[in-house]
């Protein structure tokens, strides 16, 4: 459904308030007058024990107003709601905003009239927007649909560019009063969205990112409703998105569960899609916003590159080049043109590199005139796409001329973030009036840095790049054998054994060892010396997965005597319940995890990490959702802490890369192309002289009639 169909929610001709009260004290109340502080359209409060409500007359029924009605607004007990709609699709209302909470959030009679509500509106074609929430506000029009308290809005909204949206009812007003008493950020739009039974953060977000008043929309969100979906829409967006994630604990799911009746998903898969379709993930609401407003100010054309820093002290030099440095980022080495122009205003006793101390220079020229032309000198340098001043505010005889460092940004097309300290009156004077000449101001370094990180990187991983990375199509012949090898599988529900699980995987050109299915300890033999020495033997039997601790793998076999004795050993385990199966024994350079799981809001994931014995120990693993390009396959390589042995690390060979995401992305083929897997674990993948090999794996199955 198209996004454009919310049109009446952000721009209705006239709102009905069902459940308007007199009553100042009641939330049907804040809402009357939070509509006349800025709506200009027409308002029409909706309850049938009063004549008049703030100066306008009130009606019993929506049928009884005579007048379309774009957007209603209830607010009444929830067991009232599900009538309160009727009356509005007998009135011909074609958006209704819930804002009663009491629904999903509360347990199985919530759910059962929640799904009541849902199917009211679905017969009526009525759209929908909560339950449970706090409703839209819109600082750009200074229009507050809400039953906030109306006292909040008394110095007015601050317009700005940022969009929000919010699960949390709640949560939503309390960014907004955070917001409003700093007075150095402002937004567009606000939409608060609860439980989301119809109107949900992926249409919200469709919605927003062609919206003309934003320039970036921050989300929180407690679970995601459709979550390739809501990939799709970021990947296509020309706006930054920045999100903030709820419920990434077992305790934080659990609550969001009970609060907003969410499934919360595995964090690390949520992390994984994130990146993948270009959003940058916030870790609180701080930083939410200083990501979100440096990238509304300066993501536009911003190229990944280096970052001059220009201070008015040599430590803040020094702590400035270390962070950048920490974050991964590039103190640019200056050109030598850059430094003899430099020279030019310095004192000959200064020596000029970056960081650049600009005091002295102050001393001679004056601050503003010192910063005007190093701003100038080092924007024409090549080596920097980005610069970082570090300013005093109160407390200094110095003005930096705002204006004009911002002209020379604009028009040399390079951001600059301020790192700002001093007076609190007059720093936060300062960052209003630098944020609205488009520079962003944090008066902490490290949030700087993560907000120029944040801006740096979006160029790299944005939608642009999704585009000109697609994901790999499933060949023909591919799709074709692994059907057939799905075909003749046993009709297992639940794990196949190791030996079923590669024929699986072989089907997708994923290496494997050399091995074979023995029947007896002749044959076992025979294969061994066709193998060549050592080998392997295990047992196998189904739903035994863990078999080492059965006593089901056996290692390091090099002759007749010890294949004899660990064959019939294996029988005897076995007791007429699997068969055995013999493998050629590698020695790996590197053993890795590769594997795929079925996530409930984004479907099949593809699993990346360090192996063996230790997988579970150190959790060094990645996620990326399928289907994957070549891209999203290498940089899940580069994001584990284990990056290092892929490399060649202590004179190993370097794995192949190629070979490596070429494993990766037919993982995501099965995952596409096979509803019917569930689950695969391929540990160990072992790399030999560069080469990936899988050595074990366990493809879980479910039947087609569940």
């Amino acid at each position: 459904m198209s996004s454009r169909t919310l049109d009446f929610f952000f721009e209705p001709r006239s709102i009905a308030v069902i459940g308007a009260s007199p009553n100042a004290l009641k939330g049907g109340n804040a809402l009357i007058k939070n509509l006349q502080r800025g709506y200009s359209g027409s308002i029409y409060p909706v309850n049938p024990k009063y004549v008049e409500i703030e100066g306008l007359p009130c009606f019993p029924k929506i049928a009884h107003i005579g007048a379309p009605v774009d957007l209603a607004i209830v607010f009444v007990s929830a067991h009232l709601v599900p009538e309160a709609l009727r009356d509005c699709a007998a009135g011909g209302v074609k958006g209704v905003m819930i804002q009663s909470g009491g629904f999903a959030e509360t347990g199985k009679k919530g759910r059962d009239l929640q799904e009541t509500c849902r199917q009211i509106s679905a017969e009526n074609g009525m759209r929908l927007w909560g339950p449970n929430c706090m409703g839209l506000v819109d600082g750009r029009r200074n229009l507050v649909f809400s039953f906030l308290n109306p006292a909040m809005w008394e110095k007015g909204l601050t317009p700005g560019d940022v969009s929000l949206i919010v699960q949390s009812g709640m949560l939503s007003a309390g960014f907004l009063i955070d917001l409003m008493s700093h007075g150095t950020m402002g937004v567009s739009k606000v939409c608060s969205i609860g439980n989301k039974v119809d109107v949900d953060e992926c249409e919200l977000l469709e919605y927003l990112v062609s919206d003309m008043d934003t320039a970036a929309v921050a989300l929180y969100l407690e679970g995601i409703s459709k979550g390739r979906a809501f990939l799709d829409v970021a990947r296509r967006s020309t706006r930054p998105i920045v999100v903030l994630k709820g419920g990434k604990s077992p305790r934080g799911a659990q609550a969001a569960m009970s609060h907003t009746a969410s499934l919360s998903g595995d964090d690390r898969v949520v992390r994984g899609a994130l990146i993948q379709a270009g959003i940058v993930e916030a870790k609180d609401f701080k930083q939410m916003m200083d990501l979100s407003r440096a990238l509304a100010m300066a993501s536009e054309g911003m190229r990944p590159g280096g970052v001059a820093v220009l201070t008015f002290s040599g430590g803040a030099g020094i702590l400035s080049a270390d962070f950048l440095t920490n974050h991964g980022m590039d103190v640019a080495i200056l050109s030598g043109e850059t430094c003899r122009r430099l020279e030019a205003f310095f004192p000959p006793w200064m020596p000029v590199a970056n960081p650049i101390d600009l005091w002295p220079a102050a001393e001679l020229v004056g601050g503003a005139e010192a910063y005007r032309r190093a701003v100038e000198v080092v924007m024409d340098d090549d080596n920097v796409n980005v610069l970082l001043l570090h300013a005093f505010a109160g407390g200094f005889r110095l003005d930096l001329g705002l204006e004009a460092l911002a002209s020379v940004s604009k028009h040399k097309g390079k951001p600059i973030f301020f790192w700002l300290l001093g007076m609190h009156d007059e720093a936060m004077a300062f960052q209003r009036r630098a944020q609205s000449l488009g520079m962003p101001v944090y008066r902490e370094l490290s949030r700087a840095v993560e907000a120029l990180h944040a801006v740096c990187c979006h160029g790299t991983r944005g939608p642009e790049m999704a585009v000109q990375n697609p994901p790999e199509p499933v060949p023909v012949e591919i799709r074709s054998a692994l059907q057939e090898v799905l075909g003749s599988t046993p009709p297992v529900d639940g794990p196949l054994d190791e030996f079923e699980s590669k024929k699986i995987l072989s089907s997708v050109n994923i290496p494997t060892v050399q091995e074979a299915i023995v029947a007896d300890s002749t044959q076992a033999l025979s294969t061994a010396q066709r193998f060549g020495f050592p080998v392997v033997l295990k047992g196998l039997a189904q739903g035994k997965i863990h078999r080492t601790e059965l006593g089901l793998i056996k290692l390091d076999l090099f002759n007749r005597k010890q294949i004899l004795l660990a064959f019939e050993e294996l029988i005897d385990r076995l007791e007429g319940a699997g068969r055995v199966l013999i493998q050629k024994q590698i020695k790996p350079d590197v053993e890795l995890i590769c594997g795929m799981i079925r996530d409930r809001q984004f479907g099949p994931a593809v699993m990346f990490g360090v192996g063996g014995v230790f997988a579970e120990l150190y959790e060094d693993i990645a996620f990326r959702i399928a289907p994957l390009s070549r891209r999203d396959a290498l940089h899940m390589m580069d994001s584990i802490r284990a990056k290092p042995l892929l490399a060649g690390f202590r004179e190993k060979m370097p794995i192949d890369r190629d070979k490596l995401a070429q494993v990766l992305t037919a993982l995501g083929w099965i995952g596409l192309e096979a509803p019917r897997v569930t689950e695969i674990d391929i540990n160990p993948v072992a790399v030999v002289n560069g080469k990936p090999v899988a050595l074990d794996a366990t493809v879980v199955l479910r039947q087609p009639n569940e």
